[in-house]
């Protein structure tokens, strides 16, 4: 009878006392670091990053373009969908300074007919928003101060400094930046500077040696690389080249153009060679960020001859940046490369190579660009800014990362494409 009692107690403890409820998992963090030339995660398992750039934020309209006309939930779903993993985006300081001083005004580039939940939103709201919508759907970020000031043709000056903006802005730019997204995940990586350049006689010039001068972009990187890392260890420093470097027995005193190595603005790393970058106990958070581009850009030398990937490996990549991979200093991100098809045969071959350069290697790269309204290059997405340009998405597809037939993202849980993707699949998944 006692142990009938007991029975019917304990069944009446079962249904008053609810029973504990088991906390979700925690998300896995997704921090990266280097180990040679590699990126691995903090289980030490490779990863590739191989996304696009999405343009806008740099720009006078301080938010994406295409915004006026498209949902921005639909692009961003879209691009994971399709396999782009990080997406590299351009702003600039003086948009940075304005966030930090509370400034951030409500853009008139949004269409909020079509983004309705991005009414009466500021551009740094617009931002945070997209940022969730990027973790929704498993795609990670790199942000890079692509101009000093909000100007659609402000990279096209050649340093980081502008103006009102001064090098130690743009480092204050950067610090505050970090340290909002510090404990985001979704936000990987940061790109230091947009193409340095200059050529022997211009003026200012960004340069590359071992000096603390203001125009020395290795220094630069240096400077705000270990200022960013201060804030958080944890996220990617990707230092681009400048334009040109001296030749043997050569210095930066020549004002005399055929006394330097030249190429693509932000592709020369040279300087690498003798004058490495050092982020000290931060090292293993270094990756160099070459851009490279065709003749439709810009008709360089090489192209002017006949060339083939084997030549442009020989006389370009490999002295520019290809052997800082082929030695192991450092994993390479191609930070910029792209342009249109089918307009000019040289153009078309130059980027298959680099295509399967990328490929053969494992290098990272972020293609320029999901815009259309890029000038020189056109985009992934057609004038619609829906339509995906099918064969240029071919020949930029193998360069994505894939396994088993889907897309591989950067996130541990999330899947690329989000819960229920049918293309892509997690981190987790991947290892």
């Amino acid at each position: 009878m006692r142990k009938l009692f007991a029975a019917v107690l304990l069944a009446l403890a079962t249904v008053l006392v609810p029973t504990a409820q088991a906390s979700p998992a925690a998300a896995t963090p997704d921090w990266l670091h280097t180990q040679g030339n590699r990126i691995v995660d903090a289980e030490g398992n490779q990863v590739w990053l191989t996304g696009a750039n999405w343009f806008g934020f740099n720009a006078g309209e301080r938010v994406f373009h295409g915004l006026w006309g498209v949902n921005v939930e639909q692009v961003t779903k879209s691009m994971a969908q399709r396999g782009i993993n990080l997406v590299r985006v351009p702003i600039s300081t003086q948009l940075l300074l304005e966030w930090k001083a509370g400034q951030a005004s409500v853009p008139g580039a949004v269409n909020t007919w079509v983004n309705p939940e991005l009414a009466g939103k500021t551009t740094l709201q617009v931002f945070d928003h997209w940022l969730a919508l990027c973790e929704k759907y498993g795609i990670k970020v790199m942000l890079d101060v692509h101009s000093a000031e909000a100007d659609n043709s402000g990279h096209v000056h050649p340093v980081w400094w502008k103006g009102s903006i001064t090098p130690e802005l743009f480092y204050q730019g950067w610090e505050w930046i970090t340290a909002r997204y510090e404990n985001n995940d979704t936000v990987i990586a940061m790109d230091v500077k947009n193409e340095p350049h200059g050529t022997a006689s211009a003026s200012p010039r960004a340069k590359w040696d071992g000096s603390a001068d203001q125009d020395n972009f290795k220094h630069t990187c240096e400077t705000a690389g270990k200022r960013i890392l201060a804030i958080n260890p944890e996220v990617l420093i990707l230092c681009e080249g400048n334009e040109i470097y001296p030749k043997a027995g050569k210095n930066w005193s020549s004002v005399t153009g055929t006394d330097y190595h030249s190429t693509w603005w932000g592709g020369n790393l040279r300087g690498v060679a003798e004058h490495p970058v050092n982020l000290g106990a931060g090292q293993d958070q270094l990756v160099y960020s070459p851009h490279d581009y065709g003749p439709l850009v810009f008709d360089q030398p090489w192209f002017q001859k006949e060339f083939d990937k084997t030549t442009l490996t020989t006389d370009v990549w490999r002295p520019n940046w290809l052997y800082l991979h082929e030695n192991g200093t450092a994993p390479l991100l191609v930070g910029e490369w792209g342009g249109r098809l089918g307009q000019d045969a040289r153009q078309d071959k130059w980027m298959t190579a680099l295509r399967d350069l990328i490929t053969e290697h494992g290098l990272h790269q972020t293609f320029w660009c999901l815009n259309p309204n890029s000038g020189d290059t056109g985009g992934l997405l057609l004038d619609d800014w829906t339509t995906w340009d099918e064969k240029k998405y071919a020949l930029l597809k193998p360069a994505l990362w894939q396994h088993g037939g889907k897309f591989v993202g950067l996130d541990h849980d999330v899947p690329l494409g989000g819960a229920g993707s049918t293309t892509g699949i997690s981190l987790g998944d991947r290892w």
